[in-house]
């Protein structure tokens, strides 16, 4: 069995949720969004968020905007959409339960 393969599999069914809360405040470019994860210790690299944007805007969740750079080519700022809205607050019903469930189960002595 391999732990690395397992960690990164853990991460990655975690990470939709964690973009979606990233932009839960305020838009973000995807820089901002991988540090954001990245200073939260979750490992991630570009080549794993930028097909989940996509998805996620292809599934409506998120809209984005381009913005001329002073500092190089243009950025763009994604944003959540209203059912983007709805959808987050669905998974983070959805977090606590399963949180507190595996909290129950791996704390059992």
């Amino acid at each position: 069995m391999n732990i690395e393969n397992t960690k990164a599999q853990m991460r990655k069914g975690v990470l939709e949720f964690c973009i979606l809360s990233v932009l839960k405040e305020k838009e973000a470019y995807t820089s901002e969004i991988l540090d954001t994860l990245k200073n939260a210790k979750l490992l991630v690299v570009e080549g794993t968020v930028y097909p989940l944007l996509t998805r996620l805007k292809n599934d409506e969740l998120l809209n984005y905007r381009w913005e001329e750079s002073t500092s190089g080519p243009p950025r763009k700022y994604y944003e959540l959409t209203e059912l983007g809205k709805t959808f987050l607050n669905e998974l983070n019903g959805t977090w606590t339960e399963l949180s507190d469930a595996v909290s129950i189960i791996t704390n059992k002595k």
